[in-house]
């Protein structure tokens, strides 16, 4: 999965949760994560999966692969 940047940030921010907060809780750097937040960076899947729980979202919900397309 490829973190969705912009929807990553979109999430904390309607948990209203802290970059502290969430690296409390997730234990993935606060610096890291603003850059993930910036694009600059990459998450794990396994991180992915971390942030998802927090915000209470599907993971599918904060990367880019929320839509995958169907074989024909």
């Amino acid at each position: 999965m490829r973190p969705h940047a912009y929807a990553i940030r979109a999430a904390r921010k309607a948990r209203n949760l802290s970059l502290d907060r969430v690296q409390e809780l997730t234990g993935i750097d606060k610096g890291h994560l603003s850059k993930v937040e910036n694009g600059k960076a990459r998450l794990s899947d396994n991180n992915i999966h971390k942030l998802a729980e927090v915000y209470g979202v599907p993971p599918t919900a904060i990367t880019h692969d929320d839509h995958p397309q169907e074989k024909q």
